[in-house]
Parts: C-alpha cells; sequence; structure tokens
C-alpha cells in the first residue's frame, strides 16, 4: 500500500493567549500579526495542521536575536524534536516575552522540519512597547 502524502497547513500566527505547556489546549489565537510588542507575558507564535504524518519525527527551532544567559553569553537557538501524535494533528510553536526585555527585541525566526525539509517557517518582529 502506498503512504499516504503529508500534507501541513499553516493555521494561524501571531499573538496568542498564553499557553499551559501540560494542557491539551493550544492558545487561542488573539491577533494575527508578525510584529509584536516586546512587552512581558505577550505570547506569539504559529500553529501548523499536520495530515498523514502520526509518529514521524518533527522538529522545530526557535531563532531567537540574541537572548542572554545568566553569564551573558549568547544562547544557541530552542530546538528540539517531537513525534506526530494523529494522522490530523495541531500543533503550537511560540514563546513568550520575559525580562530583561531588551534581549527579546529583534526578529525571532521559528520553523518546523519533517523528513529534513522546512514545512512551516514564520519570522515575527518583536519592538519594543510604545
Amino acid at each position: 500500500m502506498a503512504k499516504r502524502k503529508t500534507e501541513v497547513r499553516l493555521r494561524t500566527h501571531g499573538i496568542y493567549s498564553k499557553w499551559e505547556s501540560g494542557s491539551k489546549d493550544l492558545p487561542r489565537l488573539q491577533e494575527v500579526t508578525t510584529d509584536v510588542p516586546a512587552v512581558v507575558d505577550v505570547e506569539f507564535g504559529f500553529v501548523v495542521n499536520i495530515k498523514n504524518a502520526k509518529n514521524q519525527e518533527l522538529y522545530f527551532c526557535i531563532d531567537h536575536p540574541g537572548i542572554r544567559d545568566d553569564r551573558g553569553k549568547r544562547r544557541a537557538p530552542f530546538d528540539g524534536t517531537v513525534y506526530v501524535k494523529t494522522n490530523d494533528w495541531d500543533f503550537y510553536l511560540g514563546d513568550t516575552v520575559w525580562e530583561p526585555i531588551a534581549d527579546k527585541i529583534g526578529e525571532w525566526r521559528m520553523w518546523l522540519e519533517l523528513d529534513g525539509k522546512v514545512i512551516a517557517e514564520k519570522t515575527f518582529s518583536l519592538s519594543s512597547a510604545t
């Protein structure tokens, strides 16, 4: 039997309600945008729907503008893998703003890869709130 083709659709992107990592519920979209105010606790990212990829390894990466660790050294991009849970799966990739805000300002590139190919990507521009 032939393998069904994987389908990926970017459902939403922008600013979301606070995401609870332990919850099965995804955060709710509040505003469609790629311009995000750098305010503590603002949640931003995107939701994709992935079909026909159950149990495949999904790589995610959030490349931030230069967040510093406790010693002032630039942290590596946040990345990892998860396994696609069902054959019709919604996945949220996002982050939130925390103190200090200064090292969060700039371009945040987020992407997902399946089988070594980028399947979803968005860049968010965080700027000082006025």
